[in-house]
């Protein structure tokens, strides 16, 4: 399974961080991501968190990210001025020092900014204290391996990052070479004017300078510690990012309407939409706001008008949906039609999550089994047999004690030899009742059993648990789906990702005597993108009339699909956590070779929470998986 850069997901810190990039810019469509550098990408809609930061203690990596947000949010998106930024990148472009030259301006950028942004948010300086902190240890070490390895450039970027954040005035760096504290000591002047700086301008002139000023004597750097905070800014045309964002952009058509202005007014309320070919008269006349960027121009002006580049009210040009009319007979059925299908247009959005917008679910159903596949499943079932026996009879001693066990303190039956509420309670409960009736069990099942490539030497002992599931369950005449998922790796394109899902059981057969042989046919396949899958049999769960809904999905570790290696676990754990607050029960069964890895166990315990099931071994599935099924069952009766 493949690991996007061997890092862990802390999926509750990463939904922390999602709703801070969320609130702090004020706007839902950006989204927060992992990178190798904290920037935006307004291009892209999201706002970086550096991997710096993912090696570090859980105290250090949550305010490094949370700063790397915040410097972002609320320092570039409104106080970097982008035109000075471009013309930066312009004018040192004709040197020999791009890296040094971007991280330059970075660092000294996020030293103004920090200022800012602790003056707006107080309670954010314990956070950057503790950046600044690491920082400052980390580019001591930097600095001692750069003098080792002979890396000038690297060396000064190091002492100049380190005579900013010193508390000492004239701080003392003896590891570094006399040639490099001359050079410092020549920028001095230069660095220490960065605490002066008040607008980007200042700091891209800083920058220039120093740049230029040791262009002559050095190379390139050859780390890159900080990265340039706006991406794709050759783009951007306005003077802040914000700008940006809110950016309202000329009318297509150019046509005017000329409207009475002493008989027209403004309702702040809803209004039928109008075309552009209604005529004006002597009528007043009501205006109703569109966010659209083609209609006709009036010369409205008010608190109700969408402002436009100059500053004209926009009366939008709509087609509008057929209906009946005196004039034209409409089907009732096409007018019901259109509605059905604007309603199923509207739901789908997003219903499987922002990762998946092009995933597409392709449903296959098992075929009839082989002779072959029958005599397999038949060996299962004896390798099983003592598991579903001691399980089948545990969950039917407890029915049958439910069934037994009387009814206390009810207001009619038989009377009870204690009568002593008669003197102490308002409400005469001294009755019982012997004969109750036994529940059924009113549950649905779902196992969701992950077919990616990575499951190739578990599959056949994951299909024994799935045989002691199923085998257990029809005994019971308890519904439940099979269903093998996987995302066809070689037929993805741009704009398609093709998820299957082979139904071995549905609902409507899985208490079928001779069908269980079909299980065989669960194969590895290609990869897996488990958030979508887990929405998929949500959907279907969903919709099932049983008061208790249990969706257990077996996988061997993370999700990995295209374009899903880094957001995958977050999306997974979104996709669990919907389910749950639809009263579905979800569990993680994880499968391993061996020994259980912290890892793993960590992985599990962000997208699953505590409902997982960690087995060492395949060959362990149906001890573990018995106990579970029945704590379940003894839950749904």
């Amino acid at each position: 399974m493949y690991r996007f850069h061997d890092a862990k997901v802390d999926t509750d810190l990463f939904m922390q961080l999602q709703d801070l990039t969320t609130v702090l810019s004020g706007n839902p469509e950006l989204s927060f991501e992992h990178n190798y550098g904290s920037f935006i990408d307004l291009t892209n809609h999201k706002i970086t968190g550096s991997r710096f930061w993912d090696k570090s203690k859980e105290e250090i990596k949550e305010a490094g990210l949370r700063t790397d947000v915040l410097l972002r949010t609320i320092g570039t998106l409104h106080y970097s001025n982008v035109p000075s930024m471009k013309s930066y990148l312009e004018n040192i472009s004709v040197l020999k020092l791009p890296k040094f030259s971007s991280q330059l301006f970075a660092l000294l950028e996020d030293i103004r900014l920090e200022e800012i942004v602790k003056k707006e948010r107080p309670g954010t300086k314990k956070w950057f204290a503790i950046r600044r902190q690491h920082l400052k240890h980390y580019f001591e070490n930097q600095l001692s391996a750069n003098v080792t390895r002979g890396f000038a450039t690297d060396e000064l970027f190091c002492l100049l990052y380190l005579s900013i954040q010193s508390d000492n005035p004239d701080p003392v760096f003896p590891r570094a070479n006399e040639s490099q504290i001359h050079q410092l000591n020549s920028l001095k002047s230069l660095i220490y004017s960065v605490f002066d700086a008040k607008a980007t301008q200042d700091i891209v002139r800083i920058a220039e300078k120093i740049t230029f000023h040791i262009s002559r004597d050095y190379e390139d750097s050859v780390n890159k510690y900080f990265i340039f905070p706006i991406s794709h800014i050759e783009s951007y045309t306005k003077n802040t990012l914000f700008d940006e964002l809110t950016r309202t952009d000329e009318l297509v058509n150019q046509d005017k309407e000329d409207i009475d202005e002493e008989n027209s007014e403004y309702f702040d309320e809803e209004f039928s939409t109008w075309h552009r070919e209604n005529k004006n008269g002597e009528r007043k006349q009501n205006f109703l706001q569109f966010e659209l960027e083609q209609g006709t121009k009036t010369s409205m002006m008010g608190g109700g008008a969408r402002e436009t580049e100059d500053a004209d009210q926009a009366m939008a040009s709509i087609q509008g949906a057929s209906g009946e009319s005196k004039e034209k007979d409409y089907s009732k059925m096409e007018a019901l039609d259109k509605k059905e299908e604007s309603a199923t247009d509207q739901g789908n959005e997003n219903i499987f999550g922002e990762e998946n917008n092009d995933a597409v679910n392709i449903i296959q159903h098992a075929s009839f089994p082989s002779d072959e596949d029958g005599q397999l499943y038949q060996e299962f079932v004896r390798a099983i047999e003592s598991y579903k026996r001691k399980l089948a009879n545990t969950i039917k001693k407890t029915i049958e004690h439910k069934k037994n066990t009387p009814r206390k303190d009810l207001l009619a039956g038989r009377l009870s030899k204690k009568l002593l509420p008669i003197v102490l309670e308002e409400d005469h409960r001294i009755f019982y009742k012997k004969d109750l009736e036994s529940k059924d069990f009113d549950a649905a099942f779902t196992l969701l059993v992950d077919c990616s490539a990575s499951m190739k030497d578990k599959m056949e002992e994951t299909k024994r648990g799935i045989v002691l599931f199923h085998e257990v369950l029809k005994d019971l005449k308890i519904p439940h789906s099979i269903i093998g998922f996987w995302e066809d790796a070689n037929e993805v394109k741009e704009n398609y990702q093709p998820n299957h899902f082979h139904v071995i059981h549905s609902f409507s057969d899985s208490l079928y005597k001779n069908n269980g042989p079909k299980i065989m046919q669960l194969e590895p396949q290609e990869d897996n993108r488990d958030g979508f899958s887990i929405r998929v049999a949500t959907k279907e769960l969903d919709s099932r009339r049983e008061k208790n809904k249990f969706l257990l999905v077996f996988s061997d570790g993370e999700p990995a699909a295209s374009g899903y290696d880094q957001n995958g676990i977050v999306d997974t754990h979104l996709a669990v956590s919907e389910a749950r607050k639809k009263q579905i029960d979800v569990i993680g069964m994880f499968l391993a070779n061996g020994e259980i890895g912290e890892r793993e166990d960590e992985t599990m315990k962000n997208i699953y929470g505590r409902e997982r099931v960690m087995v060492p071994g395949v060959g362990e599935l149906p001890a573990h998986f018995a106990p579970l099924l029945k704590k379940l069952l003894l839950k749904a009766i």
